[in-house]
């Protein structure tokens, strides 16, 4: 039996794309730094990141090709400190979240250790194209 994906479909004109995604969604199995995603209504979102011990700058949040990809990484810790147990996670991430066409990010907050990304799904406007007929 012949399994049909969803880029040969031949309904499905221009959704190749969205195989690729779902296999990239699917491949992010690292479960640091952990996070939370909220849905305000009517269109509003909001990812939260557990980032404890990371400050503004050892953060950088970037839309790459319809990806949002949150990366942190700490700067150097100090010699002179010397740690008896280290419990708190200090490792370099990278966290992705595909957006759909129309979702943009608003804007990014951190406050007590919880980075905040607010993303906004704006409603397209409905276009009727028509096409014109030409004769050969």
């Amino acid at each position: 039996m012949n399994k049909i994906s969803l880029g040969t479909h031949p309904y499905l004109l221009g959704f190749d794309q969205l195989e690729r995604l779902a296999e990239r969604a699917a491949k992010s199995t690292d479960g640091y730094p952990p996070y939370n995603i909220e849905h305000f209504e009517p269109d509003g979102f909001r990812i939260t990141l557990a980032v404890a011990g990371f400050s503004e700058d050892d953060l950088s949040i970037t839309v790459e090709e319809r990806q949002l990809v949150i990366r942190g990484r700490q700067s150097e810790v100090e010699e002179e400190r010397v740690f008896l147990h280290r419990g708190i996670a200090a490792r370099a991430f990278q966290r992705s979240f595909v957006l759909a066409d129309g979702v943009d990010v608003t804007n990014a907050s951190l406050e007590n250790g919880l980075l905040n990304v607010d993303l906004r799904r704006v409603q397209p406007q409905q276009v009727v194209q028509t096409i014109p007929i030409s004769r050969k």
